[in-house]
């Protein structure tokens, strides 16, 4: 039941789309086309309904109170990448309010925040501009065919949202900024990664600049990447292996980390004495 709750809601929702930008557009479709997509999304929404609570109940009866059951229950039923959109989604989201009230997100007393946006600023308000003028264009384009009024307004809701996610995406690089703090490093980018390196297995840290990296975030033969506009200049070695998540929810182990930041010096004078018990080896 549950395979079959997934493949409907995957298959209802881009049918449900393609309708309404159908009807926005002033085709005429059949009553009966209708009356039957609509019974269909009504069929599937209560299959997705009767197998949330019977996951629920599943959760209940091992023991779990309702909240736990609750997100349990989602767990199961939403696919592990789904969740993960909506998760850099709704932290994009935050990030906003945060930016605008000048407040940083996971930065406790006593640590260091390490930021890594300035090299990426530029860039993010020149394809903000160009998502702008690229929205103006296309209303402007469409009013010019003599599109539907609905059409246009669904058109550019769609374009103002893509903007706003665009605006999100780099207040989240703002807000979420490396940190070292007494018991950890942690490397982050925007809201989409977040690993968390126990102070205690770093081995050494060292300032190496990488301007050829192949990704934002890569993990090859053990070693992870963290770019920002192609580039790293930290490298941090473990004792032993950390597991991290990558965004789309992969899971590896790695045992070394490059890393960029926008001052790369101050970055390394704070994990060699922010909260550290012992010195860690700065290599040259």
């Amino acid at each position: 039941m549950l395979r079959l709750a997934r493949a409907a809601l995957f298959a209802v929702i881009p049918a449900e789309l393609v309708l309404a930008v159908l009807l926005l557009s002033g085709v005429a479709l059949p009553v009966p086309l209708i009356v039957t997509a609509e019974a269909a999304v009504l069929a599937v929404l209560t299959l997705e309904t009767a197998t949330l609570l019977r996951l629920f109940r599943a959760a209940r009866r091992d023991g779990a109170d309702r909240r736990a059951a609750l997100r349990e229950a989602v767990r199961w039923l939403v696919p592990e990448k789904v969740r993960r959109l909506t998760g850099f989604e709704a932290r994009g989201m935050a990030s906003l309010y945060l930016w605008a009230a000048r407040r940083r997100h996971g930065v406790p007393p006593g640590a260091t925040a390490v930021g890594y946006s300035r090299e990426e600023r530029s860039t993010a308000l020149l394809w903000l501009f160009a998502m702008a003028v690229e929205t103006a264009g296309v209303d402007i384009l469409l009013r010019g065919i003599g599109a539907p009024a609905e059409l246009r307004y669904a058109v550019l809701v769609i374009d103002l949202y893509g903007l706003l996610i665009g605006l999100a995406v780099h207040a989240a690089a703002v807000t979420r900024p490396h940190v070292v703090s007494a018991g950890e490093l942690r490397v982050r980018y925007a809201g989409f990664f977040d690993a968390r390196i126990p102070r205690d297995r770093i081995a050494a840290v060292r300032a190496a600049r990488n301007y050829n990296e192949q990704g934002v975030i890569t993990v090859e033969d053990g070693r992870l990447a963290v770019a920002v506009a192609s580039q790293t200049n930290i490298v941090v070695e473990l004792t032993e292996p950390v597991a991290i998540v990558r965004p789309l929810g992969r899971r590896a182990e790695v045992t070394a980390i490059r890393f960029f930041a926008d001052e790369p010096e101050a970055a390394l004078q704070a994990l060699r004495t922010v909260g550290a018990t012992e010195p860690v080896a700065l290599e040259s």
